[in-house]
């Protein structure tokens, strides 16, 4: 089991609880080197003092702060850890929010909280099926690594998950910084609106995060093995024209009955023979056979052998 990266105790009024704080998520980035082109040489960041050029120490640097260009004011490691913000080991829910109100830009990172020894088990799913009943997060301060966190205490099924949240002065004003936004007066066509309504309609499903996976990744992968192989390596191609806004009315309308006609059994466009189809997923490659899977909807995909999806999509040909 992973150890966790926090201790201390989680308050809800007078109920005191220890728990720890787990990484909830992991990196699968592919990850590259910097060579020096035309050779294997690693290139290497070094710290290096900007007037001698000498490469300097860690034990050596010390932070400063800029007052003018040139003139600074030192301090030191511990004179930082002396000063750290709250330094107790407490999550103390200062109130409760329904969760809408929390605007997904204030989320920074999420860790899974848990209960330190057995005998808190009871208090621990207590706190969490209350949270998930009323579909509310506790809000808190959190001091870890030095630095004081904004958090979000909120209900997963079977888990307590905490959310560490952006400062309301690091959260930029959207009017600052993206140009030409819609101004309030701006109106909206109505009939446009319900159809783009009618859109969304359609084309709602039910979440399922197994259902998504990282299709850029994969394609770095490919890309190298194709140049370790020596063989070409194809583009993806180039994104749609953006649609006119004089054709937005007919575009809407298109998409919507494409949609509908997609989610309408038995409608419609012809279909493959079973045979024919049986025979064109054997010679498909597993990750061909996701994709497949993917576009048929067919749930648990994710963790699904090669046969497993050929059965899977067999049996969603039949049922269709």
């Amino acid at each position: 089991m992973a150890r966790p990266i926090w201790t201390g105790v989680l308050t809800f009024g007078l109920v005191t609880l220890p728990v720890g704080l787990y990484t909830a998520t992991e990196d699968h980035t592919v990850h590259f080197h910097q060579l020096q082109r035309g050779t294997s040489d690693r290139i290497r960041n070094k710290r290096v003092n900007e007037r001698t050029g000498k490469e300097v120490d860690s034990d050596r640097i010390v932070k400063g702060y800029e007052l003018e260009e040139g003139e600074y004011v030192v301090v030191e490691p511990e004179e930082l850890e002396e000063i750290a913000p709250g330094r107790s080991k407490v999550i103390d829910l200062a109130g409760f929010v329904d969760l809408h109100q929390v605007e997904p830009v204030y989320f920074d990172r999420t860790y899974y909280v848990g209960p330190r020894g057995k005998e808190y088990v009871k208090v621990y799913e207590l706190m969490r099926a209350a949270l998930e009943r009323a579909d509310k997060a506790g809000i808190a301060t959190l001091t870890m690594r030095g630095k004081e966190y904004l958090t979000a205490l909120r209900a997963q099924p079977g888990v307590l998950v905490l959310h560490t949240l952006h400062w309301a002065d690091e959260v930029r004003d959207p009017a600052r910084v993206v140009d030409q936004l819609p101004e309030r007066r701006t109106r909206t066509d109505s009939k446009e609106l319900r159809t783009a309504e009618q859109l969304i309609d359609a084309l709602t499903i039910d979440w399922d995060p197994r259902d998504y996976r990282d299709t850029y990744e994969e394609r770095v992968k490919r890309l190298v093995a194709a140049k370790r192989k020596g063989e070409e390596v194809v583009g993806e191609p180039e994104p749609p024209e953006a649609t006119n806004v004089i054709d937005l009315m007919e575009v809407l309308n298109r998409s919507v009955e494409e949609s509908r006609s997609r989610g309408r059994k038995g409608g419609g466009g012809k279909r493959p023979a079973r045979r024919k189809e049986a025979e064109d997923l054997a010679s498909l490659s597993k990750a061909e056979l996701y994709e497949r899977a993917s576009d048929a909807g067919v749930p648990g995909r994710s963790k699904m052998t090669r046969e497993e999806l050929i059965e899977a999509l067999e049996r969603q040909g039949a049922a269709a």
